[in-house]
């Protein structure tokens, strides 16, 4: 069965608005804070490693034990708070203030990370007044 000329072109419509509600809804929920509490914790640590790259750059965090993963903003927002390749070394001492993950799991997005005496606010609308 063939479908009228007309059917075709809202077929391949109606798939091209469905695809893109997809995709934009999967990347809203990734780069959203839905996922995150909505109390802020400050989380003091030890840098196991960080890795700079697209979603979103991430430092994994030994607090007493416990290996946590600190989620920073996208790469552009990370760097433009001044952290960027070589801001930061393995062994070093972190504070990180942020949303911890909503389901418990050691994981954070952090809204300010201070190592050593240079504090980076990636998100400093959302960081309460002091």
């Amino acid at each position: 069965m063939t479908l009228p000329r007309f059917g075709r072109r809202s077929l391949i419509l109606g798939g091209a608005i469905l695809a893109a509600t997809t995709l934009a809804g999967t990347a809203l929920a990734h780069h959203g804070w839905s996922w995150a509490e909505a109390g802020m914790i400050e989380l003091t640590g030890t840098i196991t490693s960080i890795t700079i790259a697209p979603p979103h750059p991430i430092i994994e965090v030994d607090a007493e034990g416990e290996i946590w993963t600190v989620e920073l903003g996208n790469p552009t927002l990370t760097e433009r708070s001044g952290f960027v390749e070589g801001a930061a070394e393995v062994g070093q001492e972190i504070i990180a203030l942020g949303n911890r993950d909503a389901d418990g799991s050691p994981r954070m997005k952090a809204v300010r990370i201070t190592i050593g005496d240079k504090v980076y606010d990636i998100y400093p609308d959302r960081i309460p007044a002091q």
